[in-house]
């Protein structure tokens, strides 16, 4: 079988089992206070939400753009940062190259689509300039594969500097490592975390360091890799991740944190794993916290801010969220939540992920990826319709429940 016929099966069944894992997330209110109260903290909700049609389009301008065969037209796993120089950076798991055709199509779709040969590599970063408009896609994949059978996606980002104190800065990129594997693991079996570091300004790798290694973990399913999110606060970064529990047929994954000084994200040894009771040097579920594998915290005004999908069948199609006055907790929710516009069909919406970058004035810029629901046929589906697997955004205003 051709390599990019395999990597059209991998994706196709990973994406479907990723899928499942926002399914049934719930956040209770048991965590443990690791860090006591916050000035200003109080209880948050979203209060209203709507399209942000600006920036879904953009990103459908970009890829629909013929002109180039070696440029992003769809992919997941949306993360972004923004550079000194006022860039953006985005970051996407499994990616499409290629071009764009029609429409029509000939499946009958009214959309664009692209053909059977689309090139699928395991990630990508596209470039937004000061201005909001995409220019280019660095070659891809950025991060190459580690081993064979294994791949890299990556997920949050953030600028600090080279090492505490450098006046230089550079990119860290957290990087989940997985490992081919058979069902229930069709998607992977969690294998690392690790931390990529990027020259500024041309974005070139210059080093990638695994900070956890779980491979020698018996059970995949409690294997933990960080990076979903990111939060800074007082000189230190704090580095939500997860299990993958509901691979292996249980109700919900388990959140975890860590916290690394400002500087090191990239030092194995600077890292601090909540153990329930303190930061020490193994990382244990922050109690009561049972969340889809993908998940975004914010603080905000002194309060964290956790977005997921809800709980079982909402979880195809409702952002919810939780708040806390801790990255440990405790968490309160779930509050108000909102179901963002999809497509008609078999069509799912995860990994909500708040952008900072573009958010100001009140209000919080979200993504979250749109794909097909099946694992069976899902590339065709995705081949067949380019908008199906494309990041759409939304923008919120949050407030007091009430």
């Amino acid at each position: 079988m051709p390599d990019d016929a395999r990597a059209r099966q991998r994706v196709g069944a990973g994406l479907g089992v990723l899928l499942a894992l926002v399914l049934g997330a719930v956040l209770l209110t048991s965590l443990p206070d690791g860090g006591g109260p916050k000035g200003g903290c109080g209880a948050r909700a979203i209060r209203s939400w709507s399209a942000d049609a600006g920036l879904t389009g953009e990103f459908a301008r970009y890829g629909d753009d013929a002109s180039r065969s070696d440029d992003w037209t769809g992919g997941d796993g949306t993360h972004s940062v923004r550079l000194p120089d006022g860039r953006v950076l985005w970051l996407f798991s499994d990616t499409y190259l290629g071009q764009v055709h029609g429409p029509p199509n000939p499946v009958g779709e009214s959309s664009a689509w692209r053909d059977t040969s689309a090139p699928l590599v395991r990630n990508s970063a596209v470039v937004m300039d000061g201005k909001g408009r995409l220019e280019s896609t660095l070659p891809a994949p950025l991060f190459a594969d580690p081993a064979p059978n294994q791949w890299r996606w990556p997920v949050a980002a953030r600028v600090e500097p080279r090492s505490p104190g450098s006046a230089e800065s550079v990119v860290r990129v957290l990087l989940w490592v997985r490992t081919a594997g058979q069902s229930p693991w069709i998607y992977g079996v969690p294998t690392a975390t690790e931390v990529a570091t990027l020259s500024l300004p041309d974005l070139r790798v210059e080093s990638v360091v695994k900070v956890l290694d779980q491979s020698l973990v018996p059970d995949p399913s409690q294997r933990v890799l960080f990076g979903t999110t990111l939060v800074e606060e007082d000189g230190w970064t704090y580095v939500f991740g997860g299990d993958d529990g509901q691979a292996a047929s249980r109700p919900a994954s388990s959140a975890y944190v860590a916290r690394v000084p400002e500087g090191r994200l990239g030092e194995p040894g600077a890292w601090r794993y909540w153990n329930g009771s303190g930061w020490g040097g193994e990382p244990r579920p922050v109690r009561g916290a049972k969340v889809g594998s993908a998940f975004s915290v914010v603080r905000t005004e002194g309060t964290y801010v956790l977005f997921t999908m809800a709980a079982g069948a909402a979880g195809l199609t409702t952002v919810t969220s939780y708040w806390a006055c801790s990255p440990t907790g405790p968490w309160h929710g779930p509050t108000k939540d909102f179901s963002p516009a999809l497509p008609h069909g078999g069509v799912a919406a995860y990994n909500p992920q708040v952008h900072l970058e573009l958010s100001g004035g009140g209000r919080l810029v979200l993504s979250y990826d749109v794909n097909w629901l099946e694992t069976i046929g899902a590339s065709a589906s995705i081949n067949a319709n380019v908008t199906l697997y494309r990041p759409r955004f939304v923008t919120l205003r949050l407030a007091e429940p009430g």
